[in-house]
């Protein structure tokens, strides 16, 4: 992929975009120092943090589980260090040369040094469980992180390098933000559509405030006076795939909201998407020192989206309405997008306010946006190959929510990370309206065929047409878009299990759990079996409607079963729990009797382990 875009964009008019921009000229490239820059691995930074001083940034890459130093005053990147595996956020400490990367499938916060311009690795944390979003304390003593799998946020203490403890909290953790004084810590609660704020001197959960439909949260930052926290989400309504009801943001839709720290009040937000131009994935967000500015990334169309912060028409209770208030769409003050290209994803601001550091996973770099010129100024290579690859193209488009009608959403806005999301949707996949069910997992998707709940499906390749037309309501892939989607597909790793043993084995319980699995009074691995954990048949259990179009249920794959928070094909249950003693229990599938109390305790921790 070229590193520059054309400058030949096509500006789209303003009363229809809200001042969409595109390049007026080619970003200047600036250059690469570290011996790495011309290994052939993509960096795909997720992140990137910039020093109190403004003299370093360091960005955190998926790819190449790295993380990378960047000399802000000449641009140049001066070293590359690997991290923790599959690394998500990244912190740069108030004294500003202690770096903290969290490191989600190695399951460790890695805490690096910025010493003689350098990087130097001073240290690990152990946390388990899928570590993500990183939120560090004004003293720089402490830091807290969400851990995705658990439910729960670890404190971290920095001086003696270890967990303190843990809070619970919703489901999916996977941001955070602290107040400036420390008294507050509000977590995006992703899988429980909720941010939950914390007090963090006793752990406490003081309020949750409810995101109605909320699915896919993404960043959070606090205000500077420790009023609110701002966070970018969206919002999936129940309603048929239709053009209308795409049209009127009744299907997907994006929103920037903010919740109290000072006390339970209920959520405010607003629109983003404008009129047959949506936005798709927003992800990082950031506010300018001054308070003028407030900048979200639209991580699905490519873009910044810029706002005037001081009269931000945030709407509470009743709001805040489908579409993007008018008040902002026709005045290119308080609302414009610049096209940066890639997938856009961490911002963090300079200290002019008018300088935004973009973390830009596709283009392998850090772009330089100028908030006043509303351009591209500058653009700094991390390092990758020169050509792109079928799988990394692929890739692209799982994520381009450009590939969909009027460019509302993406494959990812369903499939979150390649995987599942919390809420039952409507994907139109068995040719009915309103007969939702659970997303599934993307994770060896070409080896565990058939394909939909109902299985009908036997041509994985017609599968991604029809997805790509039906819904998501666009235009007909090519037969290379195609491919380039199943060489991604292909290539998707489920992450390492966190409830094994650090050597992969599994525990006690789990051990005990496998044998009532494989028994014939549980009778499970009659139908889930195989290195997927799927016969992939056909089978009646009982839990079929009258509105299904085909008779019957595919055997889902087990495999990260302990990522979901809605179980079997309705969603209907909240835990593995339920599914093994109620609803999918073994005397009501294969009679085989009930189980006792520590038969079921195991058989769910063997369940997690899978």
């Amino acid at each position: 992929m070229p590193k520059a875009l054309s400058s030949a964009l096509m500006i789209i008019p303003c009363l229809l975009t809200g001042g969409t921009l595109s390049y007026s000229g080619e970003p200047t490239v600036i250059g690469h120092t570290s011996e790495q820059s011309s290994a052939r691995t993509d960096r795909s930074p997720v992140d990137l943090a910039l020093s109190p001083d403004g003299q370093w940034l360091v960005t955190v890459n998926e790819t190449s589980d790295s993380v990378s130093l960047i000399r802000t005053k000449d641009r140049l990147v001066v070293d590359e260090i690997v991290c923790g595996r599959h690394p998500a956020d990244i912190e740069i400490c108030p004294d500003g040369q202690t770096v903290l990367v969290s490191g989600s499938w190695s399951g460790d916060i890695t805490i690096l040094k910025i010493v003689g311009g350098r990087l130097k690795r001073t240290g690990v944390i152990n946390v388990g469980f899928e570590p993500c979003g990183l939120a560090v304390s004004t003293e720089g003593d402490r830091a807290y992180v969400g851990l995705v799998a658990t439910s729960q946020v670890a404190e971290l203490d920095l001086k003696t390098q270890s967990v303190s403890r843990r809070f619970d909290v919703g489901y999916w953790p996977r941001y955070l933000t602290l107040s400036p004084d420390g008294s507050r810590l509000a977590v995006g609660c992703g899988g429980a559509g909720r941010i939950d704020v914390i007090d963090p001197a006793t752990g406490e959960t003081l309020y949750d405030e409810p995101l109605a439909n909320g699915i896919n949260l993404g960043h959070m930052i606090s205000s500077a006076d420790g009023t609110y926290a701002y966070f970018t989400w969206m919002v999936y309504r129940t309603n048929p795939i239709n053009v209308g009801n795409l049209r009127r943001g009744w299907l997907l839709a994006s929103r920037i909201g903010r919740v109290r720290l000072d006390g339970s009040s209920y959520r405010e937000a607003i629109s983003l998407d404008v009129p047959r131009m949506a936005v798709a994935d927003p992800h990082g967000i950031v506010i300018s020192h001054d308070e003028s500015r407030l900048v979200a990334s639209a991580a699905g169309t490519h873009e910044l989206l810029v706002y005037r912060l001081r009269d931000l028409p945030f709407v509470g209770v009743g709001g805040p309405g489908d579409l993007i208030d008018r008040r902002l769409q026709n005045d290119q003050d308080r609302f414009h997008r610049i096209d940066v290209g890639g997938r856009p994803m961490g911002l963090r601001m300079a200290d002019d306010s008018r300088t935004v550091y973009v973390a830009n996973y596709f283009r392998n770099s850090v772009q330089l946006v100028d908030l006043e010129s509303r351009t591209v100024s500058a653009e700094i290579d991390l390092g990758g190959p020169q050509e792109m690859s079928l799988a990394r193209r692929g890739m692209q488009i799982f994520h381009d929510g450009k590939r969909s009608l009027d460019q509302w959403y993406s494959c990812h806005s369903c499939h979150q990370y390649s995987g599942i999301n919390c809420r039952p949707m409507d994907t139109m996949n068995d040719g009915t309206e309103m007969t939702l069910k659970t997303v599934l997992p993307l994770y060896g998707v070409s080896k565990t065929g058939p394909w939909t709940w109902h299985g009908w499906q036997n041509d994985l390749e017609s599968a991604m047409h029809m997805s790509m037309t039906s819904t998501m309501l666009g235009q007909d892939p090519s037969d290379r878009d195609v491919r380039a989607l199943l060489t991604y597909l292909d290539t998707l790793e489920a992450p390492p299990n966190p409830f094994r043993n650090s050597d992969g084995s599994l525990s006690d319980a789990a051990r005990r759990g496998k044998h009532v699995f494989t028994s014939v009074k549980a009778g499970c691995a009659d139908c889930h079996n195989g290195p997927h954990f799927t016969d992939g048949k056909i089978h009646d259990v009982g839990l079929g409607s009258d509105k299904d179009h085909y008779a019957g249920y595919n055997t889902p794959s087990l495999l990260g079963v302990y990522r979901k928070v809605r179980l079997l094909h309705t969603g209907r249950a909240r835990s593995l729990e339920r599914v093994v003693t109620d609803l999918h229990s073994p005397e009501k599938v294969v009679g085989g009797g009930q189980l006792t109390e520590q038969e079921t305790a195991d058989l769910i921790e063997y369940l997690k382990s899978l």
